[in-house]
């Protein structure tokens, strides 16, 4: 009757490992799928994958995974540099005075100077 018992413990546990290990290398996805992550897939696929390859890959889907929020996008932007539409056509006609003037030094530098003529005698 033990042995029974014994055996039933031992796939109990074998059971609870392999959805345990399953479930484990979902976590970066379902962190992917909490933040509207644009990779959702590509980190879904990359944790099968990691989970065939012992869970080496697991860690840097982690952090892929936390890299990206929905409200600030992935971070490398100053939020408090927001332009409103009118300051930006405004530095959109600044540039173009520049471009023109620069345009101008351009052409007159460029104008062929007036050659010599050569006399014959």
């Amino acid at each position: 009757m033990l042995d029974y018992f014994a055996l039933g413990v031992l796939i109990f546990v074998g059971i609870v490992l392999f959805y345990g290990i399953i479930v484990l290398h979902d976590i970066p996805y379902e962190i992917a799928v909490h933040r509207n992550h644009p990779h959702q897939d590509a980190i879904h696929a990359a944790g099968w994958v990691s989970l065939f390859t012992l869970h080496a890959l697991w860690p840097f889907l982690w952090i892929w995974a936390m890299l990206y929020r929905e409200d600030r996008g992935w971070g490398f932007t100053d939020s408090t540099a927001q332009v409103s539409g009118a300051e930006l056509q405004q530095q959109l006609a600044d540039l173009q005075r520049r471009l023109e003037v620069l345009e101008g030094q351009r052409l007159t530098s460029q104008a062929p100077s007036p050659q010599p003529k050569d006399e014959e005698a």
